[in-house]
């Protein structure tokens, strides 16, 4: 059986994330629910950073 690493911070953003889904329900584009669960997210007092800047490579090429 696997244990779940930050167990409480786990169910926290997994409660959020169900929130925003039972209020918005099925439809909506990403970029909808991503504003909603940083909504949520505050609302809830769980820290985040939005679409943190990460570099990302593809065959070595370093992708914008």
């Amino acid at each position: 059986m696997v244990e779940i690493l930050f167990k409480k911070e786990s169910y926290k953003i997994i409660g959020a994330a169900l929130e925003v889904h039972k209020s918005l329900g099925p439809g909506f584009l990403e970029a909808i629910y991503q504003e909603a669960l940083e909504i949520e997210f505050h609302l809830q007092e769980i820290p985040f950073v939005s679409q943190p800047k990460l570099p990302t490579f593809y065959k070595q090429h370093r992708l914008k």
